[in-house]
């Protein structure tokens, strides 16, 4: 089962809101073979209030089967709220560079059992 992903970090107070380092780590992380939705593409705009932001970010993440987590997320709000949530539902919550490392070892049990 192919799992979906939800990308948690810091975007306020970041040059850009972050949005490359998101955009880098959806990339890696839909080349290993997840689904992720990408909180910086979801097209609101920037002037949307951050209550606004963390209420169709929380609704996109109930669609997933987990979070990861980008570097910088202890300092943010709204990634604390969000990884509060995913622990307190049961949801899988790892660093990106955990996800990638796994998708790795799975593609070589693989290419093992082959």
């Amino acid at each position: 089962m192919i799992k979906h992903l939800y990308l948690s970090g810091p975007m306020t107070g970041h040059e850009d809101f972050n949005r490359p380092a998101f955009h880098e780590a959806a990339r890696l992380l839909r080349q290993a073979g997840y689904r992720v939705t990408n909180p910086a593409e979801k097209g609101l705009p920037d002037s949307a209030p951050w209550q606004m932001h963390m209420r169709a970010d929380i609704k996109a993440m109930m669609d997933c089967d987990g979070l990861a987590i980008l570097p910088g997320w202890q300092n943010s709000r709204g990634a604390n709220a969000e990884i509060n949530l995913a622990h307190a539902l049961g949801m899988d919550v790892h660093g990106v560079i955990v996800w990638l490392a796994a998708a790795s070892k799975a593609k070589q049990s693989e290419v093992a059992t082959c």
